[in-house]
């Protein structure tokens, strides 16, 4: 699939760091012109976007917001179409992740949850349904293992990402012919910084048929498979999770 993607520009949610870092420079090196979106990681973004236009020159554009302000999303969309005349691919993988125990969610954490997971894959994807539409493009949604199986006490997250799963199949019913509208549901290939105890962490991996956890390189791969040589898959969700989906 080496340079399977040279006409192609993708905008990455997220994707100065981590699982989004890993997507980035893998359509990258597949050939696409890619938009890194942060929000916090100005350092990451503009060194990694740095990296790689080294290796290609002016393949790479960081740009920076915050993606609870509704405004900012279609700018996003905008400023992608203005700096590289169309747009391809949009890869939905900004997330915010904590704890909310039940007796201690508050209307900020529901609204930071929701609005990062689901709220603002809606709206750039809606944003980005018709230049997708004239490519006949993709969408990607990064979901999670917990959007089928409830983590305890991630009793706002886990129902975002649930959210996320269906918004994936609603658009891929709504944008079909022209665009096609996936999900990879990660398990364990990269913990969060924090919100997870050592217990918790050993206690998920124990639950993976491969007894061990992933990387974000896993989830680049899949995200590669969906962008290069899936033209005849819409509105499913590839399960990147060791086996923990198929042990009941």
């Amino acid at each position: 699939m080496e340079q399977s993607l040279n006409d192609k520009v993708v905008l990455v949610t997220g994707g100065a760091r981590r699982v989004g870092a890993a997507i980035v420079r893998k359509l990258h090196a597949a050939g696409a012109t890619v938009v890194i979106h942060y929000h916090r990681s100005v350092v990451d973004a503009h060194a990694l976007a740095a990296e790689l236009n080294a290796i290609r020159p002016t393949s790479v554009t960081p740009l920076g917001g915050d993606l609870l302000d509704l405004a900012l999303l279609r700018a996003l969309i905008e400023a992608t179409i203005a700096r590289f005349g169309h747009l391809d691919i949009l890869v939905n993988n900004a997330s915010t992740f904590y704890a909310t125990p039940v007796g201690e969610i508050t209307e900020k954490h529901w609204n930071d949850l929701m609005g990062t997971n689901l709220r603002a894959p809606l709206f750039l994807s809606q944003a980005a349904a018709p230049h997708l539409k004239v490519r006949n493009g993709l969408i990607l949604n990064i979901a999670d293992i917990h959007g089928l199986r409830p983590l305890r006490q991630h009793v706002v997250y886990s129902p975002a990402k649930a959210g996320l799963i269906m918004l994936t199949q609603s658009l891929a019913r709504e944008l079909a012919p022209q665009v096609r509208v996936n999900a990879i549901a990660p398990g364990p290939v990269e913990f969060p910084e924090s919100g997870l105890t050592e217990e918790m962490k050993h206690a998920i991996i124990d639950k993976t048929l491969l007894k061990r956890h992933g990387s974000p390189e896993d989830i680049a791969r899949a995200a590669l498979f969906f962008a290069a040589e899936a033209p005849y898959v819409t509105g499913q969700i590839l399960a990147v999770d060791g086996g923990r989906s198929a042990n009941t």
